[in-house]
């Protein structure tokens, strides 16, 4: 895909190496996209390529007041793959953020729920948050399975107890609790957050940062974990491939069509 043929996203490159994302989405809150998701796939090819990029910065247009709403989620959404070839998707994006070489920073200025947490918390190495912001792992609401390596990442975080309470109930995480958690690194007033996360790229790069340095400490890091984010994403895929077929999951995407609360079975 060529960076100029955009629809979802704005990327921006800057001559010194700090590189951004701003998802421009604001009529459907910043929601992911088939589309949304191959233009991130383009940027990191891009930068990959790129010596002179550095350090990718994420952010929500300001329209939206959304950093993400997740995954469109429709029967359009899930219809054109099998859940077979979903997961087969899925997985490749999974690893791609992890192996990403360059440092990323989100900077979570609004709501972001589902994939708009889960993304960042896979593949961001830093996350900052506007404070009238809010996250939602509302997977659960949705009869489905959080992805993106949750099921290790939370635990590995939180503890077992904590992970799974956020996950079993997908309740509302404020900008200020997210960051008592320890999932974000640090909570911000909205007008200076994105300043602040730009002085925070410029210490990682030259002439502040050695980022040769900064490269290796993060492959390093996570190459310790490769092979058990790839399993757990593995499980997380099994797990959505049994959720997809249960009536909960069909009945979940009935209720949100028709702005209803869901009345799951169990089955």
């Amino acid at each position: 895909m060529d960076v100029e043929d955009f629809n979802d996203i704005i990327y921006e490159k800057e001559d010194n190496g700090i590189c951004t994302i701003t998802f421009n989405r604001p009529e459907r809150r910043n929601a992911f996209t088939k589309q949304t998701f191959l233009e991130i796939k383009a940027v990191l090819e891009d930068m990959e390529q790129d010596k002179n990029s550095r350090v990718l910065l994420m952010t929500g247009c300001s329209e939206a007041n959304a950093f993400s709403s997740g995954g469109y989620f429709n029967l359009k959404f899930f219809a054109p793959h099998s859940p077979e070839k979903r997961n087969v998707l899925q997985k490749r994006e999974d690893i791609r953020f992890w192996d990403f070489s360059k440092i990323i920073i989100a900077a979570i200025n609004g709501l972001a729920i589902g994939a708009g947490i889960t993304m960042p918390l896979a593949g961001a190495d830093l996350i900052y948050m506007s404070a009238d912001a809010w996250l939602e792992f509302n997977f659960i609401k949705r009869g489905i399975i959080a992805q993106s390596a949750m099921s290790f990442i939370l635990p590995f975080y939180l503890g077992f107890q904590r992970a799974k309470e956020i996950l079993y109930f997908g309740n509302k995480i404020t900008a200020q609790e997210a960051e008592k958690l320890g999932l974000v690194n640090k909570v911000l007033p909205p007008d200076d957050l994105m300043p602040y996360v730009r002085q925070v790229a410029e210490r990682l790069i030259p002439p502040k940062g050695p980022s040769m340095t900064i490269k290796l400490m993060k492959k390093t890091i996570h190459n310790q974990f490769r092979e058990i984010i790839t399993h757990t994403s593995d499980l997380e895929k099994e797990a959505n491939r049994i959720a997809f077929k249960t009536h909960d999951f069909r009945e979940a995407i009935r209720a949100f069509t028709m702005k209803r609360e869901s009345k799951f079975k169990g089955k």
